[in-house]
């Protein structure tokens, strides 16, 4: 799946953008870390260490990957910290692409940030999982 959908954006000069969460943001680092030399920044919305250990653990092992880890830190982890962590990065990114659950629940983190992309103009590729 992230051959067919990441690795034709992951040219020389990109940039990622991942949610330093476990799931689907550390599959994507993971995949991304070891097929691509695109330039790697994870976000969390407190600190890398509040992040689940499977979270943790893929931070760890793709570290020397890694160009950049933001922690915003978020007095509290919960909804609105994790929103504010999505609409950095699509503030800071091009374009957004969303791995959504399919059939799965349209008001989502992975579905608001997807939407806060829409409502900044920014180009979307959405590939339900």
């Amino acid at each position: 799946m992230f051959s067919t959908y990441l690795a034709p954006f992951a040219v020389k000069d990109a940039h990622f953008y991942i949610g330093g969460a476990k799931g689907i943001d550390s599959l994507t680092l993971l995949w991304l870390a070891g097929s691509t030399s695109a330039q790697i920044t994870v976000v969390v919305p407190c600190t890398v260490q509040d992040q689940p250990v499977e979270a943790r653990q893929a931070i760890a092992r793709c570290r020397d990957r890694i160009a950049e880890i933001v922690e915003l830190r978020a007095p509290e982890l919960n909804t609105s910290a994790y929103h504010t962590r999505n609409r950095w990065m699509v503030d800071h990114g091009r374009m957004v692409i969303g791995f959504p659950l399919e059939g799965g629940d349209t008001t989502s983190g992975t579905w608001q940030t997807i939407n806060y992309g829409a409502s900044q103009g920014k180009p979307r590729l959405i590939v339900p999982v």
